[in-house]
């Protein structure tokens, strides 16, 4: 199997260090947990490849995994996995998955949010994502769905919206978040929501992957299988969603017209015959988009979105900015306007002297076919070019059949691969009815070569040579910090873990724990089942593990344990 390429430089900036060390013994006894639960639960539920891609992707009950060790299993499935931190911006993301690499979140969820976390973690990228990756035809889906997502027009206020999220993702899985702070998060959250002008291309694109890759299932309506990581990396959710009371929708590009609440269990989910009918529907959403149909369509798309995005003209030329405005004559778009820093690319790579710093404050081109002539002015010949009066160094007059007159002293022809691709003039006008397009106090003027706009897609061509556009940066790794009370208790989770891996009986020391546990920790519902666990599997005295199982018991009467202890007993007693 081929590897994933070498990352590009402007990617590696979201890549953080996994530390392995951050991860505290409670931690390894929440995955342990989650893992247990999912593992019982799914293997009668979940795509028949899912048991399968947990061994081949690396994935254990006992120990949250190394991304590293990730990598390399999912090299043997032309994927790569890389450590990254919580949220990181859309189009990376999108541009990690195109490339072939699975971005992982290093965070881990806290016992509070052992169910579910509004946050990206380790179990969701981990133990979601990466097990359905060794099925070859939904591989090929996440990869061509990234393709088409990273071309997606995103919008101002999406990039808001998403941002809101993302604080309050991380606020609620912040252990002591003030429920003031939450509030109003949630409120800024909601006022978010509610600004919303219009759907854009990637809120469309959005609502596919959350109702596919995160919550897809698939099969027959009346017996669907999870292959959705949402719910394969949620205890509750995994159990809630094939109860009849969640419908069962047939998957199709209806699904767009779906909205979805990440805070709130979904009313319905939509079920896949196939992994291919996803490509195919994901195909015929990719004709409808700007990046395929170009001209007004994508002008208009990005006009509306106020971000920054690529308008590419027939010639290959592709000017990245803030569409501002564009002018028409015979339903063929003759002017394009771009606001703020704007960039010239060719074939994805910054033209050398047109970056977004000399075009720090806009640029315009006029758009079309000179008037009279038999082909467009990037495939004219030097010939051909002077023949029509356009020399070097001399004063040049180009009419368009739009009507717009171009009017300077050609100073530079630019070229690449025999296509003529930008004209750069001093004391330049350009005019159009005696309105002034370009004045020749404005500096230079560099006209693109082009009659017509193919395509026009989301963010630069050229994404690192462009430099920061609104995305936000991604946060870097803290280490926890644990009060002296915390300290004591990760060294009794510690010590289980300890007792775990040997194959004395360790009586002792299992009773000694529980004596501990019962003195200061008894609050901590997920120590006292792991002892529970452990008094098992050590051939304690029956009267020592019936004092652990009755304490534990009165613990389970607690509203705010019951339910994580009586399904951990469940699982430890194997009888689920």
């Amino acid at each position: 199997m081929k590897k994933p390429s070498p990352l590009p430089k402007h990617l590696k900036k979201y890549v953080v260090a996994q530390n392995y060390s951050r991860y505290t013994p409670e931690d390894q006894a929440v995955w342990r947990y989650i893992m247990r639960q999912l593992k019982s639960y799914l293997k009668e539920n979940a795509h028949p490849c899912y048991a399968d891609g947990l061994k081949k992707t690396g994935l254990t009950t006992d120990s949250i995994p190394r991304i590293s060790d990730m990598n390399s299993m999912l090299n043997k499935f032309s994927w790569g996995a890389v450590p990254v931190s919580g949220f990181i911006p859309p189009a990376a993301f999108m541009e990690f998955q195109s490339l072939g690499y699975l971005p992982i979140a290093c965070e881990m969820r806290s016992v509070d949010h052992i169910h579910y976390t509004p946050a990206p973690d380790i179990v969701h990228e981990a133990a979601g994502h990466a097990p359905i990756l060794i099925d070859k035809n939904f591989s090929n889906y996440l990869k061509a769905y990234a393709e088409v997502a990273s071309h997606a027009i995103i919008s101002d206020q999406d990039m808001d919206l998403y941002e809101s999220i993302r604080l309050l993702s991380d606020a609620k899985e912040k252990p002591g978040t003030p429920q003031k702070q939450i509030a109003k998060l949630e409120e800024n959250l909601e006022k978010k929501s509610k600004a919303i002008r219009y759907i854009s291309e990637a809120g469309l694109l959005g609502r596919m992957n959350w109702w596919t890759a995160e919550y897809g299932l698939i099969g027959s309506l009346n017996k669907p299988k999870i292959y959705g990581a949402g719910l394969l990396s949620s205890i509750s959710e995994s159990r809630e969603c094939l109860q009849p009371k969640v419908k069962k929708v047939p998957f199709s590009m209806d699904c767009l017209n779906y909205s979805y609440d990440i805070t709130e269990p979904q009313p319905q989910l939509f079920v896949t015959p196939s992994f291919r009918v996803l490509t195919n529907i994901l195909n015929d959403l990719g004709s409808t988009m700007a990046y395929s149909q170009g001209g007004e369509l994508g002008l208009n798309k990005a006009l509306k979105a106020r971000t920054v995005n690529t308008v590419q003209l027939n010639s290959g030329l592709q000017i990245s900015g803030i569409v501002n405005s564009y002018e028409e004559k015979d339903k063929k778009i003759s002017f394009v306007k771009f606001s703020g820093p704007t960039q010239l690319s060719y074939k994805y790579t910054e033209l050398k002297g047109h970056n977004s710093k000399y075009h720090s404050h806009g640029y315009s081109t006029p758009v079309g076919r000179l008037k009279g002539a038999s082909k467009c002015l990037s495939q004219m010949t030097a010939i051909e070019l002077k023949k029509a009066g356009i020399v070097k160094n001399k004063v040049c007059v180009l009419t368009y059949e739009s009507g717009i007159i171009v009017t300077g002293r050609l100073t530079n022809i630019l070229s690449k691969s025999g296509t003529n691709l930008v004209f750069s003039f001093k004391d330049c006008s350009v005019v159009y009815n005696n309105q002034i397009l370009f004045h020749p106090d404005w500096g230079n003027f560099d006209l693109s070569c082009g009659e017509s706009i193919p395509s026009v897609f989301g963010g630069p061509a050229d994404r690192a040579a462009y430099g920061e556009t609104a995305d936000f940066v991604a946060k870097k790794l803290k280490p926890k910090k644990l009060s002296p009370k915390q300290a004591k208790l990760m060294e009794i989770y510690s010590e289980i873990r300890s007792i775990r891996k040997s194959k004395s009986k360790s009586t002792n020391r299992v009773y000694g724990l529980f004596k501990k546990y019962k003195a200061s920790h008894s609050s901590h519902w997920l120590l006292g089942l792991e002892l529970y666990e452990l008094s098992l599997h050590k051939d304690l005295e029956q009267s020592y593990k019936d004092e652990i199982y009755n304490y534990l018991n009165l613990l389970s009467l607690k509203p705010e344990s019951r339910i994580y202890l009586n399904d951990g007993i469940k699982i430890a007693n194997k009888i689920i």
